[in-house]
C-alpha cells in the first residue's frame, strides 16, 4: 500500500510539474480543454491541466514567405517570369489557428492567384515601369481576402521580373530607337535655335548698311589664308569704290 501511494504521488508530481509551458515574448499559447478552445496563454511560465488541456503554440513575429517563379501572361499576351516575397505576422492567434488549417501554405496561394489576376489585367509597360503599384494592387487583394484569418499583410514586394530573349531583343531595339529619335529632335532644335539667332542678327545688321561691311570684312579676314591676296569689296550704303578700297586697307 506504501508503495502504491509512493507512486501515486510520483505520478502526479510528475504530471503537475508537466504541465508547466514556458512561453516567449514573441509567442502566444492557444489552449484548447478537451477539444474545445477554452482561451490563450501569455507570454511567461504557464500551467495548463495535463492530459485534459492542450496548447498550441503561435510565433508572432513577421513572418517572410517566398513565393517561388511563376509564369504569367500579361494583358497584352506576353510571357513573363515573376516571383514576390510576402512579409505578414499574426495579430489574432485564435482565428489563425481555429479558421485556417495551414496558414503560411494559404497565404503564399493566395497571394500567387493574386499575382496572376493584378499581372493579367496589366500590361508588360505597366509591370516594367510601375512595380510599386501593382505590388499595392496585389497586396489590396490580399489583405481584403485575408481579414478574418487573424493576420496582417505588412507588405507584398515583386523582387524580379524575367522576360524571354526574343521580348528583350525587342525592347532594346525600341530603346535603341526611342534615343535616335530624342537625338534627331535635339539636333532639329539646335538648328532652329541657329535659325531664329542668324534672323536676328540679319535684322540688327540691316539696321546700318556700314555694320553689313565691317562684319563681311571680319569673316574675309577670318577665312583669309594668304597674305597677298588683296580682296575689294563693294559694300552698300558707301558712296564710292574709293571709299570702300579704303575701308578695305584700313582692315586690313
Amino acid at each position: 500500500m506504501f508503495i502504491f501511494m509512493f507512486y501515486l504521488i510520483l505520478g502526479l508530481l510528475i504530471l503537475f510539474i508537466a504541465g508547466f509551458k514556458l512561453f516567449y515574448q514573441y509567442e502566444r499559447g492557444i489552449v484548447f480543454t478537451l477539444g474545445k478552445y477554452s482561451g490563450m496563454r501569455e507570454p511567461g511560465l504557464r500551467w495548463i491541466v495535463p492530459i485534459i488541456q492542450n496548447v498550441r503554440k503561435v510565433d508572432i513575429r513577421i513572418k517572410t514567405l517566398d513565393m517561388p517563379r511563376q509564369e504569367m501572361i500579361t494583358k497584352d499576351n506576353i510571357s513573363c517570369f515573376l516571383n514576390a516575397v510576402v512579409y505578414y505576422r499574426i495579430t489574432n492567434p485564435e482565428d489563425a489557428v481555429i479558421k485556417v488549417e495551414n496558414l503560411e501554405l494559404a497565404v503564399l496561394q493566395y497571394t500567387q492567384t493574386a499575382l496572376r489576376d493584378v499581372i493579367g489585367n496589366s500590361e508588360l509597360d505597366e509591370v516594367l515601369t510601375q512595380r510599386e503599384m501593382v505590388s499595392d494592387k496585389i497586396e489590396e487583394i490580399v489583405v481584403h481576402e485575408t481579414a478574418e484569418w487573424g493576420i496582417t499583410i505588412e507588405s507584398i514586394k515583386i523582387q524580379d521580373i524575367e522576360l524571354p530573349q526574343e521580348m528583350k531583343r525587342a525592347i532594346a531595339k525600341q530603346a535603341e530607337a526611342e534615343r535616335e529619335r530624342r537625338a534627331n529632335i535635339i539636333a532639329a532644335e539646335g538648328e532652329l535655335t541657329a535659325a531664329e539667332n542668324l534672323n536676328r542678327a540679319a535684322q540688327l545688321l540691316s539696321q546700318n548698311p556700314i555694320s553689313v561691311t565691317l562684319r563681311t570684312l571680319q569673316t574675309i579676314r577670318d577665312i583669309s589664308t594668304n597674305p597677298s591676296q588683296k580682296i575689294v569689296i563693294f559694300a552698300p550704303g558707301t558712296e564710292s569704290i574709293d571709299k570702300a578700297a579704303a575701308m578695305s586697307s584700313s582692315s586690313n
